[in-house]
Order: structure tokens, then sequence, then C-alpha cells
């Protein structure tokens, strides 16, 4: 089995070389006399350039097909192989990787897992996150998400920023939000999934999973690639646990805002989080506040759609965003809404029954004008942020 890439140059690189180049260098590399009797051996490792084009702007593309053998079924062998060392030789970005099906991992739960356990399977999910970000305590925590649960919020998540810092531990704000999830869930019927941040240096992140699940903690937050593919990949082995983690897209821009250097977003957001195992991944919606790429939001949403993943449009979310985003994604989506359902300008859980009310204004095919709108938590939402 191979494993495809396609690697993009720009104007005045020369591609052929340095596809060669990576063909060679980041497989077997060369040998000389001495190993002739290898020579069967050391081919069989090496990687092969099968393409290669030019674009009208003077970019060129070349594919590159590796051995699958010299890798570890892992992201973290992956990503040293196809750009390690040659990631600091120049101009170029890694814009594709077509891996085996049986690469790596699958999603312990995924998008069928995590409907099954919010029994919800007809309309897409809604995801709000605790804000302001640090300095509240674990009993803020659980006044917030009381608020924003009764309203009928599906999952909760911490700020990616939020550790285990004094000012509410870990454990702590799982004890208190935990209390409110099971008062809900008797007294309503619904679960109520929170997204606890899971944090630590290598030696004790595990650990820490393990008792936050022990705990009743019934989802994790992982800063994926601050943390590390490996650690993603730990976790999403692990029977101990048995929840769904939800991958955050923290230092991405770093690895692939550049145009000309680094890796594609759909690449490292979309086929690594896919095949790294994770259930829910998020990352910038192209109508949101961060700048992004449309057409890689889709290619982001249909790689880890094909391996059961739930996309997570995020970062600018609100009511008014609504139409935009069920037409780009249908049913299977989380729209996961910090400030969009935090500073709704009546509360927290009107900014949660603006998003229920924006679904069904969409189900019912009714315009978002705001001369439209009666009386309500959504049109005090789109009267504040507008309609994309």
């Amino acid at each position: 089995m191979s494993i495809e890439v396609d690697y993009r140059f720009p104007p005045g690189v020369d591609a052929e070389r340095q596809a060669k180049v990576i063909a060679v260098g980041q497989t077997a590399g060369t040998w000389d006399a001495r190993f002739a009797h290898h020579e069967e051996k050391l081919r069989s490792h090496l990687a092969e350039v099968v393409g290669g084009r030019t674009d009208p702007d003077g970019y060129s593309l070349a594919t590159i097909s590796f051995p699958e053998t010299n890798v570890e079924n892992d992201i973290s062998s992956l990503l040293t192989m196809i750009f390690g060392k040659y990631s600091m030789a120049g101009a170029a970005k890694v814009v594709a990787v077509r891996l085996p099906e049986h690469y790596g991992s699958y999603p312990k739960l995924g998008i069928t897992g995590i409907r099954e356990r919010l029994a919800v399977v007809d309309r897409p999910l809604i995801m709000a996150i605790f804000k302001p970000a640090l300095g509240l305590s674990a009993e803020d925590h659980a006044a917030i998400l009381k608020e924003v649960a009764y309203a009928g919020l599906d999952i909760i998540k911490d700020d990616e920023i939020m550790g285990d810092l004094e000012v509410a531990p870990t454990l702590k704000r799982l004890e208190a939000c935990r209390q409110i999830i099971d008062e809900v869930k008797q007294q309503t019927g619904r679960t109520v999934l929170y997204a606890v941040n899971v944090t630590g240096t290598a030696d004790k992140l595990i650990e820490k999973a393990h008792l936050l699940v022990r705990e009743g903690a019934n989802a994790l937050l992982l800063n994926v690639l601050t943390y590390g593919f490996s650690v993603l990949s730990a976790l999403a082995t692990d029977e101990k646990i048995n929840v769904p983690i939800f991958a955050h897209p923290a230092l991405a821009g770093a690895m692939c805002a550049s145009p000309d250097y680094g890796i594609a977003y759909s690449v490292v957001l979309g086929t690594l989080m896919a095949h790294g195992g994770a259930d829910a991944v998020l990352y910038p919606a192209h109508y949101g506040n961060l700048p992004f790429d449309p057409a890689e939001e889709i290619r982001i949403r249909d790689s880890l759609r094909s391996r059961n993943v739930f996309p997570v449009p995020s970062a600018g979310i609100h009511p008014g965003v609504v139409p935009k985003a069920l037409f780009d994604y249908g049913q299977d989506v989380i729209l996961n809404a910090g400030t969009g359902i935090m500073d709704h300008p009546d509360s927290p859980a009107a900014g949660v029954k603006a998003f229920f009310e924006a679904l069904e204004r969409v189900k019912q095919g009714e315009s978002f004008e705001l001369e439209t709108l009666p009386k309500s938590a959504l049109r005090r939402a789109v009267e504040k942020w507008g309609v994309k």
C-alpha cells in the first residue's frame, strides 16, 4: 500500500528537482556500493514522484507516493516522513494527503455515537463555550451550565485556554458541572455533554483523562496540535476512555496559514484529525470572525464525515449564521458558539433559544429579514449580530 502526498511549490522553485529530493531524502536516502547487496530492500523504501503540473499562476504541484511500510500507522511518524526535515528546506506546502482507509484510528463514537448518547438524530447539535474564558470559579461554571442546559443546549466545552488552574481546578469544575448534568437528566430526561479540557505533561495526561472519566466526564476536549497527535491516538484507542474526544485547532494557523509554507488546513484539521481518532473537530467557519478559505472548509467537512467524525464550524458563529451553515452542512453538524450564546443581549439562555428558533425558521423556510421576525430571542440576536 502507498500514501500519496501533493506538494505545492511557488514560482521560481524547481518543483521537479525538489520533489525528487523529497522522495529520496524523506525515505531511504542515497547509498553507495557498500550496500549494493541490499539494493532491492533499500529501493522498496524509496518514495516515487508520480505526477506533477503547473497552474496558470506559476505554482507547481508534485505528487509523491510513499511506501506505507515506512511508517507506523500513526500520524506522528507520517508527518515525520512526509514533511519532517524537508519542512525546513524552503518554500513548499503539503496541500493533500491520501491515506489508505485502514490507516490510523477511527473515532470511538463519531457522528452516530454522539447522536445516540444525546438521543438527537434529526437536527444539528448546538454547542456553547464557557465565557469568560478565565477567572470563573467552578461554581460559576455550574451556574452558567445550569442556565444554558435547561434552555436546551446539547454540548458545552471549556475554553481551550482553560487548564487545571487554581481559580477553578479541572476536577472541581467537573464535579460542579456534573451535578447540573445529573439534575438536568433527572428533570428532563435529556443528556448534556460537557467537554472537559484535558491537559498536563506527557507522563500524566492520559492518567488524568482516566481520572476525569472515572469521575463522570462524558466528553473530553484536547488541543491536539499543542499536545500532539500521539496523545490524540492514545486517548482514542484507550478502552477506559469511552467518551467522545473534541479536537481543538489551537496552533493550526502557525502550521497552515502561510500560502507557501507548512501544511494545508484541510490536511491538518481534516485528513489528519479524521485518521487520528477524533470524534468531533473544531475549525473556523469562513463566515465567522477568522479569515478562512471556504474551499478549505468544505474539504475539512468532507474529510471528517468520510470517517464519521462530526464537523464543528466555530469562531464567530451566532444565530444569524444558521441559514448559511445549514445550507453548507445540512443536519450533520455541531454549531459551536461562544459569544454567540453567552453575549446574547438578554441572557445565555436566550442565546440558546435563539439558535433553536433559527433552526425551526430554516426548517419552515421562513425569512430572517429583521422586519419579518417576531419579538423573540432570535430577533434580539439578529439585531445585535445580523444575518450572514
